[in-house]
């Protein structure tokens, strides 16, 4: 089963068993300890703090399961990198606290009470039992039994998270968060890391990179992006437009003809079949923060994605800042507030002239509905027709459009509502699925339902463009930000896996590529385009972490490239057919599936270049990503 209940339940729910008993008597000793400390001083005050930190973890274990429950997603370090603000802005989109919720944890509260005092009044332990179960918490804390247990292996990435304790989950990234120590005790210069990786599989020939100056620009190497969408276009007579759609959430698993839930996307799937269509794209975060700087600036993470640094952001090149030179326009469209992920801040840095986002949208245009007083701002049938509006057809300066949507973001509520549940509804019928396959897809009506409505604003789009004057030398892009994390996912790659989508009535010929490619790829591809087919400046050395997307037909990997999960977490890495999850490996397979590998030498390959990556990472927010005269020349 692709979610719901898992398909392996005793199992699932033995391993849940598991988990959650080790944490309950890691939390009970810790508990205890606490306890017998306090009755030093008063055993009142030890018996209130007792019941209040028992309360405590109840409503922090509830909250967790709530939080995964609505997002699929286990909560993590994550929670530390974004603002009180971004946080009151997430959880007023996800519904806030309602009413039904409220009264569940009153009960709660009540509940754990009343089992507290019939506990303390009832029940007398044995001295004896009482020193073995005050035993067998020390050893379970102190040898961190958790630490026995592998990780679960199920049949899919949802079922591997249910098992987790969530709180345990949460404490274990707040520990590692907060100790200081960022590096996860790989030494790349032990004898496993050198010399020696096994034999490298025939179809893991990574395109190399030869950096330049690395102690003083870490990733700084000569641009050798070869220019491989030039063979796909006819010429046009003046420079093209270039109009980039972010589709927020919008992943492989309901795009596509082979959607392994079924395809929710009919225009964009019957674009894709008059585009250049590459069906196994990655993005490189699994939220949004991460979509601007890997697609315009190609660029490194830092701590906690690069838009996070803030005014520490250090200078660098970019897709808009070179092309602004050659004399492109460019600007930046958002139904929401651009200070979320301070998007604003990195657009400004790159040299974007314009960012328009809810505030700009004036009279005409409907919000979509809220979710206790909270709406993340326009839908996407509203920012299509607001850049439609604002952008003269007739205007002849070449122009770069990044159009960042939002309607399929949590909470999922969107104009025309009833509609759109309707139309799930039948798609659900038009899919052939069965009886059973529809009452799991129900699950999730709203956000199929969200998915349908954006792509029936791209097809309004779409329409209305091709009506303009500068739809013949315009070249459209689409993709999704990361894929959707709400509908659960099957395997740790699923959250990246999301389409690419090249579109222009400047196309020879339509093409589908099964090679891999990440969104750290399209700004430098683009501008190997424009520099050899429209003699575009561009810089001969850059620091883009993408060496350019692959156009072979066939299923292959040649890059080598970290992927960002959340602001706080970096332990995935694609290298070739291999992926990298903490210290697990696994091979690609042709539909983009894991298989759990045991290769220590590829093993060892990978987390050596992982840690490389790493400590560059680190070392370039204490000092440049360029030379100054780059950044005077193309910024």
């Amino acid at each position: 089963m692709v979610h719901g209940v898992p398909g392996s339940l005793p199992a699932t729910v033995a391993a849940a068993f598991l988990a959650d008993f080790i944490f309950f008597v890691q939390g009970s000793f810790a508990l205890f300890v606490i306890y017998f400390f306090l009755t030093f001083f008063s055993g009142k005050l030890a018996h209130w703090v007792y019941v209040g930190l028992c309360v405590l973890l109840i409503l922090v274990q509830t909250g967790l399961t709530v939080y995964f429950g609505k997002t699929s997603v286990l909560l993590g370090a994550d929670l530390y990198s974004y603002s009180m603000e971004e946080i009151r802005q997430t959880v007023g989109a996800a519904g806030g606290l309602s009413l039904g919720l409220l009264g569940a944890l009153v009960g709660v509260i009540v509940l754990v009470l009343l089992i507290v005092q019939f506990v303390t009044s009832r029940i007398r332990l044995d001295v004896r039992w009482a020193f073995a179960l005050v035993g067998l918490g020390a050893l379970v804390s102190l040898f961190n039994a958790s630490t026995w247990v592998p990780l679960p292996l199920l049949e899919s990435e949802y079922a591997n998270n249910l098992v987790i304790n969530k709180p345990a989950y949460l404490a274990k990234a707040t520990l590692v968060r907060f100790d200081g120590n960022t590096d996860d005790g790989v030494d790349i210069y032990a004898d496993a890391y050198i010399g020696d990786y096994g034999e490298p599989a025939k179809d893991s020939d990574i395109r190399p990179v030869n950096y330049l100056a690395e102690n003083q620009y870490p990733f700084l190497h000569p641009d050798e992006t070869p220019d491989v969408l030039g063979p796909f276009f006819n010429p046009s007579p003046v420079l093209p437009n270039l109009v980039i759609v972010i589709v927020e959430g919008l992943g492989r698993a309901f795009t596509g003809p082979d959607a392994y839930l079924g395809s929710f996307t009919p225009f964009v799937d019957s674009l894709a079949q008059q585009s250049l269509y590459w069906e196994n794209f990655l993005s490189e975060g699994g939220r949004t923060f991460a979509v601007l700087p890997s697609i315009l600036g190609s660029l490194p993470f830092g701590q906690q994605g690069f838009s996070d640094l803030g005014s520490q952001m250090p200078a660098h090149l970019s897709l808009p800042g070179i092309l602004k030179k050659s004399g492109y326009e460019s600007a930046f469209y958002y139904g929401g507030n651009a200070q979320f992920d301070n998007m604003r801040t990195i657009l400004r840095k790159e040299g974007v002239s314009r960012i328009l986002d809810e505030p700009t949208f004036g009279g005409g245009y409907q919000k979509m509905p809220g979710a206790n007083g909270f709406t993340w701002g326009y839908g996407d049938k509203d920012l299509f027709r607001h850049y439609l509006s604002v952008n003269a057809p007739t205007d002849t300066r070449p122009k770069l459009q990044v159009l960042l949507t939002v309607s399929t973001h949590d909470p999922f509520r969107i104009n025309e509502q009833s509609r759109y549940l309707q139309k799930a509804e039948q798609r659900f019928t038009s899919l052939n699925l069965t009886e059973a396959q529809k009452q799991d897809r129900r699950k999730y009506s709203y956000q199929f339902a969200s998915i349908l409505y954006t792509d029936d604003a791209l097809r309004e789009f779409f329409a209305a463009y091709r009506k303009r004057p500068d739809f013949n030398r315009t070249i459209f892009l689409i993709t999704g930000d990361h894929r959707m994390p709400e509908i659960p996912m099957t395997t740790k790659l699923d959250r990246y896996h999301v389409p690419l989508i090249v579109y222009s009535p400047l196309l020879k010929r339509r093409a589908t590529f099964r090679s891999i490619s990440t969104h750290f790829d399209i700004g430098p591809t683009l501008l190997a385009f424009l520099k050899n087919n429209y003699q575009l400046k561009t810089p001969s050395v850059a620091s883009w972490q993408g060496t350019g997307i692959d156009t072979t037909r066939q299923f292959q990997n040649i890059h080598a490239y970290p992927l960002k999960m959340t602001k706080a977490e970096l332990v995935d890495f694609v290298m070739g057919p291999y992926m990298l999850n903490q210290n697990s490996l696994y091979r690609i397979n042709t539909n983009m599936n894991l298989e759990p590998v045991s290769e220590s030498g590829q093993l060892n390959r990978l987390n050596a270049t992982f840690e490389q990556f790493k400590r560059k990472n680190d070392r370039f927010m204490n000092g440049k990503l360029v030379p100054d005269s780059l950044l005077t020349r193309y910024n």
